[in-house]
């Protein structure tokens, strides 16, 4: 839709420039340890959550980042049907969604998976919170945008905490029972938990690690953000620095009532009988992949067969996998872009269709038929629309064509490939495809997740440690329906409300 395209460009004040300071590319999202007293943040400067501005002494770039900031929270009661902000004590390198608990008149209550990463004074931890989602056209337009960013949202509660072996880089959910998360640390194991029979637990300064409900075992150095759960089996996968891709099947360690999002107890088997608890059981894997010639940064399998999963890398390659056919590469694309590939995502309604997303601050959208022209990466389509490191992409659950990219320039970009041929003259100073971009972040967007139960409702999660000086962002936001649904169907509503207009303002 044309004006939907030509309100990309004012969605996004940060669309027009500006300096970004771009972490080492194997650093994503990480947050600097403070290694002595003297980068330990004074006790003046920390309040405020952990900021570190002190005025009048702003740089080019923070006075930057904050105009663009004001202009796009002015723009948010137009922009947005709902939107909720949450201050971040720690930064969060990844936020899920998990399963919706219940349905009232004007929200639903559903889980929030996210963690917070810490410099050490206090443990790791991965967050269960409870998070209240405001049906949509419920919202005031003047309250959605009064909030104080320093604050923590009412509408996410903290439920639970599990005190994490290490920092955690990725949170992945079992699509069978989003009770089930896997987890990626700075370690070679993958870490299963069954977060709701997890103890609560309270994280202070030598407190002992939680202990995982299931432990996959099979890299042979750190595996830190590949990381994947099959749609249609109780499959795991990951990828590592050790350039290989490791498969699991975690069948027989579910009880029958795993599929039940709603069963009571334990739905991870209990090994043994009275022996030792304290320990995790671990599981070797069903498969080791080799075909990597640097490190593993993100996998996907296949939404129709658990067999069939792709991966992408360090080495600028994207390759696709058939378990059944061995180990080696099914299909190998070189220079699937022009710099390393830090994201892949395999689209749910049509499974011939995969996004890249890389360090040359582009996504491409490639078709598994036609993959390669020369041994080289031949795209659909190269998306450009971001002046950072792509650090995440995603298939939107509520249309086929439509999908989201995060990145290092604090865009969250919104696309629909249907859109790029239908680009119009007024529309031609933003990117073909792009109807939509949530600026509400000022740092590296690392993590946003589309709300499966609760259409076109996204989490995202930013890591401000570069523009505040500690901290994160977690934003819970829905754009307004006019921007996405037909132009027929949006003209049509709004003749309606024209002729309501004017008929209460004929009456006497």
């Amino acid at each position: 839709m044309d004006s939907d395209e030509a309100a990309a460009a004012a969605a996004s004040p940060q669309a027009s420039g500006g300096t970004v300071v771009t972490p080492a590319p194997k650093k994503r999202g990480r947050k600097p340890k403070i290694k002595d007293d003297s980068q330990t943040p004074s006790s003046s400067q920390q309040q405020s959550g952990g900021k570190m501005k002190e005025s009048g002494k702003k740089t080019k770039q923070e006075q930057s980042v904050d105009e663009k900031y004001t202009q796009w929270k002015g723009l948010v009661p137009i922009l947005y049907d709902w939107l909720a902000n949450h201050n971040l004590v720690w930064p969060s390198l990844s936020c899920r969604w998990g399963p919706q608990l219940d349905q009232a008149t004007y929200k639903n209550r559903q889980r929030l998976y996210l963690s917070e990463q810490t410099d050490g004074s206090v443990p790791n931890t991965l967050v269960i919170a409870n998070c209240e989602v405001v049906k949509p056209r419920v919202a005031a337009a003047e309250h959605i945008s009064q909030f104080n960013e320093e604050a923590r949202s009412p509408f996410v509660k903290k439920y639970k905490t599990i005190i994490h072996p290490g920092e955690v880089n990725r949170i992945r959910e079992l699509p069978q029972n989003s009770k089930i998360i896997a987890t990626h640390t700075d370690s070679p194991d993958v870490l299963i938990w069954d977060v709701e029979t997890q103890p609560n637990r309270h994280a202070v300064l030598g407190a002992a690690t939680s202990r995982p409900d299931l432990i996959l075992t099979g890299h042979q150095d750190n595996a830190e953000f590949a990381l994947a759960m099959c749609p249609t089996e109780p499959f795991v996968l990951s990828g590592g620095k050790d350039k290989s891709v490791v498969l699991w099947s975690i069948q027989d360690h579910i009880t029958t009532a795993g599929t039940d999002s709603k069963s009571s107890g334990s739905i991870i088997k209990q090994t043994g009988e009275g022996g030792d608890k304290t320990e995790s059981p671990s599981v070797g894997p069903r498969g080791v992949y080799h075909g990597h010639d640097d490190t593993v940064e993100d996998v996907a399998f296949s939404p129709t067969s658990a067999q069939e999963f792709c991966s992408v890398g360090d080495d600028s390659c994207l390759i696709l996998w058939d378990a059944r056919t061995g180990t080696s590469p099914v299909t190998k694309v070189e220079k699937a872009h022009d710099a390393d590939l830090h994201c892949v995502d395999w689209n749910p309604h049509d499974d011939n269709l995969i996004l890249t997303g890389s360090a040359d601050n582009t996504v491409r959208l490639y078709d598994r038929r036609n993959l390669t022209s020369n041994g080289v990466g031949t795209p659909i389509y190269t998306f450009e629309g971001h002046k950072a490191a792509v650090l995440c992409v995603q298939w939107c659950p509520d249309k086929s064509s439509v999908f989201g990219s995060s990145a290092e320039d604090g865009l969250l970009n919104i696309w629909d490939y249907d859109r790029v041929s239908k680009k119009s003259d007024r529309a031609a100073k933003s990117p073909a495809g792009l109807f939509f971009q949530h600026a509400g972040h000022r740092d590296k967007v690392v993590d946003f997740h589309w709300n499966a139960a609760d259409p076109w409702t996204i989490v995202s999660v930013s890591d401000d440690c570069e523009t505040t000086g500690g901290g994160g962002t977690l934003q819970i936001w829905r754009m307004s329906d006019l921007i996405y649904r037909p132009e027929e169907e949006v003209l049509a509503e709004l003749e309606k409300f024209k002729s309501h207009v004017m008929t209460c303002a004929s009456k006497p």
